[in-house]
């Protein structure tokens, strides 16, 4: 177990870092922490291929005191043109590999305990992925995908994101649960969580989504009461590419995406903000 954090460092966070992109790339090698004692959060979609994920983690983890990281979709997407051409669950675990050889914390190792101000909270990356259950009321799962084609929303995790061995992503999801849920149990129920999933686990920030037939790949609805069950100080996801702070019973949710540069475009947003501190609510004094 990693135990740390000095008086002067924060919990900062990022997530769709998706580093194929130049402008991204740039940003991301400028990326530096403001104290020795910072400690950096990712909670995804660092990019698609294997070279660029590795890339990424490694210059982070050369420049922040420890890193986490948790695994968006783009993560687990099989380009055609990757050298790396695992699929699904295997391919995951390349990953979990390749951070451990560089010194990335992952979902499947033993939960961090951040001891800097604000402390003790026990950092817990989480990967459980999406179940198709973010859909409308009483409708099924085929006929909500039946509703995207029909609207030209379609995830482009249905054509690159395999879930092998699984039968398909929703059974993945349901495997993911399983196994987060059993990994939770084995922090100390006495000390506040931060929790980190690419995903959003309560379903209200896909409300503002343009396109709401998207929501049904952003999460599942057996997450929603995580943050209560697992007593969360703070909540950090991504995915949606809507950077904001929301609350939820009374608990602070983080979206941290740096997103598509066309995206900060047309907000006028030029990246220097793309890291964002998630914990404590208020800076070392």
């Amino acid at each position: 177990m990693t135990i740390g954090g000095g008086a002067s460092g924060r919990l900062m966070a990022i997530s769709d870092l998706h580093v194929a992109y130049p402008d991204n790339r740039q940003i991301v090698e400028k990326l530096r922490p403001e104290s020795d004692g910072d400690w950096l959060l990712i909670a995804g979609d660092v990019g698609e291929f294997a070279a660029d994920i590795e890339w990424a983690l490694t210059l982070l983890k050369e420049r922040f005191a420890t890193v986490v990281w948790t695994p968006g979709n783009h993560e687990l997407w099989t380009p055609k043109d990757d050298p790396l051409q695992l699929r699904g669950e295997e391919r995951y675990r390349h990953l979990v590999e390749m951070c451990r050889r560089i010194g990335v914390l992952t979902p499947e190792d033993p939960y961090a305990v951040w001891t800097g101000h604000g402390g003790p909270v026990t950092i817990a990356p989480l990967f459980v992925l999406y179940d198709y259950s973010f859909r409308p009321p009483n409708t099924t799962k085929e006929e909500a995908l039946a509703w995207a084609y029909e609207a030209g929303v379609v995830c482009t995790d249905e054509f690159m994101l395999h879930p092998d061995p699984y039968p398909s992503r929703d059974a993945w999801c349901r495997a993911r649960l399983r196994e987060t849920e059993r990994h939770l149990q084995t922090r100390d129920p006495a000390i506040p969580t931060v929790l980190v999933n690419h995903f959003p686990l309560v379903r209200q920030p896909t409300d503002i989504l343009r396109h709401p037939q998207f929501a049904q790949w952003c999460g599942t609805v057996e997450t929603a009461d995580w943050h209560l069950r697992y007593n969360a100080a703070t909540v950090v996801y991504g995915h949606l590419h809507i950077p904001r702070t929301t609350w939820y019973d009374g608990i602070r949710f983080e979206e941290v995406s740096l997103g598509y540069p066309r995206e900060r475009r047309a907000y006028g947003l030029d990246g220097t903000q793309a890291i964002r501190r998630v914990f404590p609510d208020e800076p070392p004094s």
